[in-house]
């Protein structure tokens, strides 16, 4: 961490994270449009200005279905988590592209209408009482607000102050807004298009999500067995050297318990910063690191080292013979807690 204020804090992994992220939506740009014109079984071709909109359309659905498969795919397998952790920037990305999508359309369909094109836009289509000829744009409208708001809100002053928990209910609105642009695509594109691979590309893709989110929800949580009051941690040599296990509590959030020089600490699982999973992170310097952003916390107290003043719960643990038993309670954030010496 550091004490001055920067606006936005890069490093190494977040730079290549976005790197890649440019350089797939330019391949896919480019490689549609110069696919699109050879694949088109009309009289009349594809325009550039058509084909344009079809290309960054087509682009922020595969982003925002890549988005909201990123959760549920890293709660099934681990080695989706990096995908985890700069999953705003991937938003923000998507929003751009979509608004030159949006932007295109605004161009080409509105630019010689005697209206202005958002008043042209809006008052164009009123057919509401019917399926066929729907004004699909309206769903695309809502989408496009539910993008932007998103991404104008994915900075950290806005995680601090609408607090995390609000801050995370915000943003679930991202599914409705995923269901409106599905409803633009069926009720627009898909009304005219002759080739059914958009319908069934865009089938595929719904069906992915679903699925996904069904099996993470489907999964099983470990449920950790008791003696009395306390919660079976596990085998004390099971914990690695400078990294921690995480232990579920029902009706609570997990606890991480971390080893450092032979000795165990616990504090709450979830970063006080944007509720990061600290599990997954390492004691560096003598403290807990949060994978996400880097904040960090001491050991046996939970506090962040001076200047800062953020604090995290902490928890008791004991030896029962080999094994690690936490008890549940936790204790006020900042609370020292002696380290378990297990070596």
């Amino acid at each position: 961490m550091s004490a001055r204020y920067v606006p936005v804090g890069w490093n190494a992994s977040k730079l290549v994270y976005d790197a890649i992220l440019l350089i797939a939506v330019a391949i896919y740009i480019v490689v549609f449009l110069w696919l699109a014109p050879r694949y088109q079984h009309v009289t009349l071709p594809l325009d550039e200005y058509s084909a344009r909109m079809a290309a960054f359309g087509t682009c922020a659905f595969f982003l925002l279905t890549a988005i909201l498969c990123i959760g549920p795919a890293a709660r099934l397998d681990r080695r989706f988590l990096p995908l985890v952790y700069n999953r705003r920037h991937f938003g923000v990305l998507t929003c751009a592209v979509a608004l030159t999508h949006a932007n295109a359309a605004l161009d080409w369909y509105f630019s010689y209408s005697p209206l202005d094109p958002y008043v042209a836009l809006l008052s164009g289509n009123t057919s509401f009482r019917q399926v066929s000829g729907f004004p699909f744009e309206a769903f695309g409208i809502f989408a496009l607000a539910v993008l932007v708001l998103l991404a104008a809100t994915s900075h950290d002053f806005w995680m601090s102050f609408l607090t995390p928990r609000a801050w995370k209910a915000l943003h679930m609105v991202l599914y409705a807004g995923y269901l409106a642009v599905v409803l633009h695509v069926a009720l627009g594109a898909l009304q005219s298009a002759r080739n059914p691979m958009l319908a069934l590309v865009m089938t595929l893709c719904v069906l992915l999500v679903g699925s996904l989110h069904f099996a993470a929800g489907r999964r099983p949580a470990r449920l950790a067995e008791t003696q009395g009051e306390w919660i079976v941690a596990g085998p004390a040599d099971t914990i690695p050297e400078g990294r921690a296990i995480v232990v579920p509590v029902a009706g609570a959030e997990p606890v991480a318990i971390f080893r450092a020089d032979g000795k165990l600490s616990a504090v709450t699982n979830l970063c006080a910063h944007q509720n990061g999973p600290l599990g997954e992170g390492a004691v560096i310097d003598g403290c807990i690191t949060c994978p996400w952003h880097g904040y960090q916390y001491r050991l046996a107290d939970g506090c962040a080292p001076p200047p800062y003043t953020e604090k995290l719960v902490t928890f008791r643990l004991k030896l029962d013979g080999g094994t690690v038993l936490l008890d549940p309670r936790p204790n006020p954030p900042g609370t020292y807690v002696e380290p378990l010496r297990v070596a």
